[in-house]
């Protein structure tokens, strides 16, 4: 299911336009990328977190030539679902 797909199905489901529909879905996902652009944990409750987890400088293998190479510091952004939605599952 793509953006435009679930929008549809939300607006059929509550009487709302799709552009509408549009409109919030994106608001929503700005308000989350500006909370993890802070370091900050998003609770969905029921459906899961998100979550910046920072990975620390270390050193790894150029696997071409096995030299050996500084992997910088990192932030990854991840998702742990809920109980009540991997129950769903």
């Amino acid at each position: 299911m793509n953006a435009k797909e679930l929008a549809k199905q939300i607006a059929g489901q509550h009487g709302m336009t799709e552009k509408q529909v549009r409109e919030l879905l994106d608001a929503a996902l700005e308000a989350i990328a500006q909370a993890a652009a802070r370091g900050e944990e998003v609770n969905l409750p029921g459906f899961g977190k998100f979550k910046v987890k920072e990975s620390p400088e270390r050193s790894g293998r150029n696997p071409a030539s096995g030299e050996v190479i500084t992997i910088a510091a990192s932030k990854k952004l991840t998702f742990a679902a809920a109980k009540a939605l991997k129950d769903r599952l």
